[in-house]
């Protein structure tokens, strides 16, 4: 394979165009990797794109912070087939976010504030960004599909996993609100910012997905749904208490001293004095969905995807 010719980020092709092409599965629909089996996503960066993603300017023109360049005109490097047939100014590098664009028609993604409505900069103030990618983690993932591989992969996946693999909380979170809204999996009214989030994922909750995710979900919850919202969808009882075999018990512990428990509790009244406040995450566009765009989604979203990739030394 030749190398292509890419001049947006630091050391572009990684380790080079190594990877194999990916090959679909024509049962469930979703990509497979050779070297990430359990990396799964089932929308190609190409049907992102034509869908209706990022408000339709995610390779716009950017001046990024990690490598201190700006980038003109980064669409060009993606494949021209992907981009048959699209408006690539309304679709991919328009300079103006366009909720109207999006297939859900809602604004999502993490900002800083109104001028940030791409969200660049709360994802380089977040210290996530790598700076071979400075565009973010779907540029990743056009580069990854191509056969680019790099150090950055393992971290990558991982923040894909998390976000809609096997167990990924906001598929599970997806589903635990069709769940108590009874309707259907592809129902759009239900949590269009969530999926709309998923959809930038390259994932899209099809009906196996559902059913096997709600087997969990009606046994153990899901993320960021309160627990007392999901009392008709919960199907999973406390275990009963096993009974207490006193015969088997040994001797009593002798009660500490009125001084002793004095001491312990003025012990756990200082570490609970230290410890601050939870803070309620701040909702979205949708009244109970956490926020996956706005000022309180920071906190959740460093959970959520993972850690910011490791500190390299620029080359000399």
């Amino acid at each position: 394979m030749t190398a292509p010719s890419w001049k947006v980020g630091k050391n572009a092709l990684g380790l080079g165009m190594i990877g194999d092409a990916p090959t679909r599965c024509k049962k469930t629909g979703e990509f497979e990797f050779g070297d990430a089996p359990d990396f799964r996503p089932n929308m190609s960066p190409a049907e992102v794109l034509k869908a209706g993603s990022f408000g339709g300017g995610y390779y716009r023109d950017i001046s990024s912070t990690v490598t201190g360049e700006t980038y003109k005109d980064a669409w060009k490097e993606l494949p021209p087939a992907w981009l048959e047939g699209v408006d690539v100014k309304k679709y991919v590098s328009s300079k103006t976010y366009r909720p109207e664009v999006n297939t859900y028609g809602v604004n999502c993604g993490v900002k800083v504030d109104k001028s940030d409505s791409f969200g660049l900069k709360a994802w380089e103030n977040s210290g996530w960004m790598d700076a071979q990618d400075p565009y973010g983690w779907f540029q990743w993932y056009c580069r990854f599909f191509q056969g680019r591989r790099s150090d950055d992969d393992e971290r990558q996946l991982s923040r894909w996993h998390k976000c809609c693999g096997a167990r990924g909380r906001w598929k599970s979170n997806l589903i635990a609100k069709v769940l108590r809204a009874d309707k259907s999996f592809d129902d759009a009214s239900v949590s269009p910012v969530v999926r709309q989030t998923l959809q930038h994922w390259g994932f899209r909750l099809t009906k196996a997905h559902f059913e096997a995710g709600a087997k969990r979900v009606k046994t153990h919850g899901a993320a960021y749904v309160p627990r007392e919202s999901l009392a008709g969808v919960m199907t999973k009882k406390p275990a009963a208490k096993k009974p207490r075999d006193e015969s088997d018990d040994e001797a009593p512990a002798p009660k500490p001293s009125a001084a002793a428990q004095s001491e312990d509790r003025a012990a756990r009244a200082k570490k609970r004095a230290k410890k601050p406040a939870a803070k309620k995450p701040r909702g979205d566009a949708e009244s109970d969905d956490v926020a996956v765009h706005g000022a309180g989604a920071g906190a959740l979203l460093r959970d959520l995807l993972g850690d910011a990739p490791k500190p390299k030394r620029a080359k000399k």
